[in-house]
């Protein structure tokens, strides 16, 4: 009976996420057709062709990319209930994860000393706000991660904490694929134009 109301209870849990995943892709879709409409509205103020340095960004995708990465590997490992490597897997995705948002938050930091806010112009605004939510979600993320490696640490790997490892799995592959975007259609985009 208890192993039925588990499964039960991941079952709705699933659900429910991926229920939260299609929201997020909506708010996503919304931000990027925002951005394709405002990105040339700059209001006088920089344009993003004057201001994204493209090795920095290209940093930050290798390092999100490669967090990714190892997640996976932590998924795969928790699935063959090898719990220390899971762990090391999913801390350095942490590691990584930190890494990213420290590189995001210090290029915010460096536009707006160039004159880049989300005052200054509309482009401003629909960058500010579409890499910013997905600085966000990388933040939450982060958070949902400490909270699975302390329960990880403290009671080990069980049925509850796999499908916890596996949701966060799809959860930071999903962060990757919209970075992707925001990096093709946002930083290479603004670079080319």
């Amino acid at each position: 009976m208890n192993k039925l109301v588990t499964l039960k209870e991941n079952k709705t849990l699933t659900l429910g996420f991926w229920i939260y995943i299609m929201t997020d892709l909506v708010l996503f879709a919304a931000l990027f057709a925002t951005y394709a409409v405002l990105h040339s509205h700059t209001n006088g103020g920089p344009m993003a062709s004057e201001l994204f340095k493209l090795p920095v960004v290209l940093l930050e995708t290798v390092i999100l990319l490669t967090s990714s990465f190892f997640a996976g590997l932590a998924y795969l490992s928790a699935k063959q209930q090898q719990a220390s490597q899971a762990f090391m897997w999913l801390f350095i995705t942490g590691l990584l994860g930190l890494s990213f948002l420290a590189l995001e938050i210090n290029e915010f930091v460096q536009l707006a000393n160039e004159g880049l806010t989300v005052t200054t112009s509309a482009f401003g605004s629909a960058f500010f706000t579409l890499v910013g939510t997905h600085g966000l979600h990388i933040t939450a993320g982060l958070i949902w991660l400490s909270a699975i490696l302390v329960y990880l640490f403290k009671r080990g790997l069980n049925d509850k904490i796999f499908n916890r490892i596996l949701l966060f799995t799809i959860f930071w592959h999903f962060l990757d694929i919209v970075w992707i975007f925001i990096f093709s259609f946002v930083y290479l985009m603004g670079v080319i134009s």
